[in-house]
């Protein structure tokens, strides 16, 4: 039952059934034997602490893909990736590979390998042993855009001139480009490509990228199942959006021209049903399961009237179709120029004509990739800014899940957007900002060999009320038991990214961003397209988080002094049950009152520790609504408030996995703890903080002996 008072709001969810479908480095070798290199995007101190407590090793200096290659050259040895070694553990993580394959280089296959052939087009692309038709789909429609194709596929690659057994591609990656290398090393079984090959057979070039971007998610198996729009997104850095045929707009054949025009890449499917195996055939011999390429459109003259058929060219990744439709080459209800044109257009036999009202009936989904996102139903292009913002949902912190949690759907991150500035062609009069908001999930992909999976994720806007605006501070609970959502996705869903275009009156907004259950940890990017560049620059912000810098101040180090733990047995409220305070919480406390520097508390000391502690206890009573003895992680943001601490969002995190144990639940003895620690921390702060602007400085050795304080 919803809260009293609380307005309702259905949350819908959509499990999506998967269709079968950084620059590296000569890294340094760890004391286990392992290759560590600094990971993408590791670029603040919080992340190293996210990643609990992973060792930190240092690495040589990134290498570019002409030096190392040159360094090869010179060497006239064939470069070997140590990062993506030629052995089972880059094929699979589940199983043992099903036959014995060998590791060769193309130089080893055949006398006269090849890179690209006459440029590189979807009939090089044919699916091998791998159930990854999804990336194959979308190489097929990267093909169509040569300029989109040589980024990620640098063309002055080859066989001959300056060849060491080393290539390099380039992908986006969670806000920026990266540049896998690897080696050219291939599975083969009986000196055949057991993956993605060319129908030419000394071409390599969609074989060496298949393996280019199974080492960027861990190994090959690690592509079995996917969604097209996740390729596409990582070819192009572009904007996806997903349609439900079921329910497809009026004027989606004009909104896939307009697409293809504008070098947009698309991609359909057909659900498998509840009781169909996956990749069973449908009576129109079309594939449940499957991923084929949305590579053109046209418009037919039909004999004996004065309409026209709309047609849509769709591509098999398996390299031929079974297609019984009314368009198949038997089919002779065009005319004969139309038809001719046709056959043109169609030159291999992965491919296939397909009228648009059988496309809608036949196929379950269309997904497309936006190079822009230009709404693809005007005819003006517009000039777009992009606003980037990454997070993580932290169990028992941040990680609040949907509406229908409202306990903890608070605690959920938030990001404030100001928009102040309206479009230049307002539909139906009205005054609105056109935003459009994507929300992507990181790293799920990779993790699946640790068993992770696809997180089901939406997103919800809400107005800030104008007495609170420009207020940094995280919206509570109440303010969600009240407010009703300006916006949000049309559902939770189980995508990488999901991507919702809105019209929305000037003000300001907070974006909630969340998973459907609470407890999911993960990181994720949020990135909110404007038509206005003023609108999210400078404008589009997460709840403050401030970064504190340091003025100069020397602190004495306490060496070599004995702590005497005479505050053991400091008795509490009868309604708290205790054993006493832990040795380290003992030593926190030391470490916070003891001002003479004795090692020891006096009376004074004493007596100030314990006023101290009885203000946090009755904090602590507050929130132990069911007098468990502890309270619930999430609520640990409010009670650090109210004690007067005022931190930024990552330390509330940072409390949450540092104090809470595996149902996230604080218990007294931890919360005294975090306290006491806060209060040292504090109070160091503003000891050092002599002029009170806010800043003081520490070198290295200073921040240790800080750290020693509390």
């Amino acid at each position: 039952m919803p809260a009293k008072g609380r307005l309702p709001e259905r949350t819908m969810v959509i499990e999506v059934v998967e269709e079968r479908t950084n620059l590296e480095t000569e890294a340094l070798v760890g004391p286990e034997g392992k290759l560590d290199y600094p990971p993408v995007g590791s670029n603040s101190i919080y992340a190293a602490i996210l990643s609990r407590n992973e060792t930190v090793k240092d690495a040589k200096r990134l290498k570019t893909f002409l030096e190392l290659r040159d360094k090869y050259v010179h060497k006239k040895v064939l470069f070997e990736d140590p990062l993506f070694p030629a052995d089972d553990s880059s094929l699979y993580y589940s199983c043992k590979s099903p036959m014995k394959f060998e590791w060769k280089r193309p130089t080893e296959i055949c006398g006269n390998p090849h890179f690209i052939i006459d440029g590189a087009n979807r009939s090089d692309i044919c699916q091998g042993e791998l159930g990854d038709c999804w990336l194959l789909a979308a190489i097929a429609c990267l093909t169509l855009n040569e300029k989109l194709l040589y980024r990620v596929i640098p063309p002055d690659q080859s066989f001959t001139e300056n060849y060491a057994g080393i290539f390099h591609f380039q992908f986006w990656r969670y806000g920026e480009w990266i540049d896998v290398i690897i080696d050219d090393r291939i599975p083969t079984f009986n000196d055949k490509l057991v993956f993605t090959k060319s129908f030419r057979k000394n071409e390599y070039w969609s074989a060496l990228l298949e393996k280019a971007y199974a080492k960027l998610h861990g190994s090959y198996e690690a592509l079995k199942g996917g969604n097209t729009l996740e390729a596409m997104e990582d070819f192009t850095g572009g904007v996806t959006e997903y349609f439900d045929l079921l329910e497809a707009p009026k004027d989606l054949y004009s909104i896939m021209k307009k697409a293809l025009e504008r070098g947009s890449l698309m991609g359909c499917s057909i659900d498998v049903g509840v009781q169909c195996q996956m990749e069973s055939r449908t009576s129109q011999g079309l594939v449940q399961g499957h991923a084929y390429s949305v590579i053109g459109l046209a418009e037919c003259d039909e004999k004996g009237t004065d309409s026209q058929i709309r047609l849509v060219r769709l591509r098999n990744p398996w390299g031929w179709v079974l297609w019984k439709g009314r368009c198949s080459k038997e089919w002779s209800t065009i005319s004969t120029a139309d038809k001719e044109n046709l056959l043109k257009q169609t030159i291999q036999e992965s491919e296939f004509w397909i009228s648009f009202e059988d496309f809608k009936k036949c196929y379950s989904k269309l997904e497309m990739c936006n190079l822009t996102p230009d709404t693809l139903r005007g005819d003006e292009r517009n000039s777009w800014s992009v606003a980037v913002n990454e997070g993580r949902w932290v169990r028992g912190s941040s990680a609040g899940g949907c509406r229908n949690f409202p306990d903890t759907y608070w605690t959920n991150p938030q990001y404030r957007m100001l928009l102040y500035e309206e479009d230049d062609d307002p539909e139906d009069g009205k005054r609105a900002c056109t935003v459009v908001v994507a929300l992507m999930q990181k790293g799920r992909r990779k993790e699946r060999s640790k068993g992770a999976s696809l997180y089901t994720i939406g997103f919800s806007i809400y107005e800030v009320l104008r007495a609170m605006h420009g207020c940094q501070q995280h919206l509570g609970k109440e303010f969600f038991l009240y407010t009703k959502s300006t916006a949000k996705c049309q559902s939770y869903i189980n995508l990488r990214e999901i991507t919702e275009r809105f019209r929305l009156p000037p003000g300001e907004y907070v974006v909630i961003p969340t998973t459907f259950k609470p407890h999911n940890e993960g990181e994720f990017i949020l990135r909110v397209f404007s038509e206005k560049r003023s609108t999210s620059e400078g404008c589009w912000k997460n709840v403050r988080e401030e970064s504190i810098k340091y003025k100069h101040r020397t602190l004495q180090l306490l060496l070599g002094l004995k702590l005497r733990y005479n505050s053991q047995s400091v008795p509490t409220d009868n309604q708290i049950k205790t054993e006493g305070f832990s040795l380290e919480t003992c030593r926190s406390m030391i470490a916070l009152m003891d001002t003479d520097g004795t090692g020891k508390l006096n009376l004074q000391e004493f007596k100030h520790l314990w006023n101290k502690i009885k203000q946090w206890q009755l904090i602590f009573r507050m929130y132990d609504k069911d007098k468990s003895c502890t309270i619930s992680s999430f609520e640990m943001r409010n009670a650090v408030n109210d004690a007067g601490f005022h931190l930024n969002k990552q330390l509330y995190d940072i409390l949450a996995m540092r104090y809470a144990d595996e149902r996230n639940n604080i218990d007294f003895d931890s919360f005294i703890c975090c306290f006491v620690r806060l209060e040292g921390m504090f109070r160091a702060f503003h000891a050092f903080d002599k002029d009170g602007d806010g800043l003081i400085k520490l070198n290295v050795l200073e921040v240790g002996e800080l750290s020693s304080l509390v």
